[in-house]
């Protein structure tokens, strides 16, 4: 891909693509010098403030507003995957590690592309504290604390972009790319979640994909990241109300079979718990 072409075309659809995005580095200096008065349960409100001093809004109205959007999304799991591989002993060698490094890669490839394509109007990269204020103090120490974490940032990740598609439904170019990067983050999604599920013990129930509100197993810390996959309802339609091949298509069934948009300011909250500054 192109990656100059794509940027004279997102100019040519959006002509102030551009000049909007500009981070306002102190306000967020001046907001993170008091985040340690701040509580885990006010965090959430906090960030939300945060970004909408940074960048103007609380959530992305427009193609610019969600490549940069997107882009604080990318930084934080490839910053998280490249920690986790640096650190000797985290990861189990072969099949695991190699996982990781692939996952890590593709990360990095997804930063690099929307800072090319946004060029000197990106948003900077955040500081990060993956231990969420101390609730997942041994993340880089015990493995099942990795990748329990790391589904919780694929998922938030999947939902995360399909819920800005509609922004992008003018920008073919651009809501082509997200499509792309959106079924990448799927497929980490379910790939972490099979790793878990090969782990056992708590995890041995895990499946591939999302069922009901909540099942990483980690915390209410991260239920935020699950509202609203209990969903039955598709088009106004009961799923559960139809019949499969077993008879009546179970509830666990129906909020697999669809995953559910995520706001932007929902996450936005999620990864801020994740953000230092």
């Amino acid at each position: 891909m192109n990656l100059l072409n794509v940027f004279e075309q997102i100019n040519t659809v959006d002509p102030e693509f551009s000049d909007r995005i500009s981070p306002r580095r102190e306000a967020i200096k001046n907001l993170a010098s008091v985040s340690k008065k701040i509580t885990m349960a006010a965090l959430p409100f906090f960030v939300s403030e945060l970004f909408k001093k940074a960048y103007g809004a609380t959530a992305p109205t427009d193609v610019n507003g969600v490549l940069n959007y997107a882009l604080t999304l990318e930084y934080l799991e490839a910053e998280y995957y490249t920690m986790g591989v640096a650190k000797a002993g985290l990861i189990p060698s072969g099949k695991p590690l190699g996982a990781i490094t692939t996952i890590r890669d593709h990360e990095v490839a997804h930063v690099n592309f929307l800072k090319q394509v946004l060029g000197n109007k990106a948003v900077s990269k955040p500081t990060f504290d993956f231990t969420a204020g101390g609730t997942f103090g041994n993340v880089f120490s015990n493995y099942d604390t990795f990748l329990a974490v790391a589904q919780a940032f694929e998922d938030t990740g999947v939902r995360a972009y399909k819920g800005q598609a509609g922004i992008l439904l003018g920008n073919r170019v651009v809501l082509t790319a997200a499509l792309q990067i959106h079924s990448v983050e799927a497929r980490h999604a379910s790939h972490i979640r099979q790793m878990r599920r090969a782990r056992g013990g708590a995890a041995a129930d895990q499946k591939p994909w999302i069922t009901g509100a909540n099942d990483t197993g980690i915390g209410a810390v991260v239920n935020p990241i699950y509202a609203g996959e209990d969903n039955v309802k598709q088009a106004g339609v009961d799923i559960t109300s139809l019949s499969g091949s077993m008879g009546k298509i179970s509830a666990s069934a129906a909020t697999q079979s669809f995953d559910e948009p995520l706001s932007a300011e929902a996450v936005l909250n999620i990864a801020g718990l994740f953000i230092k500054a």
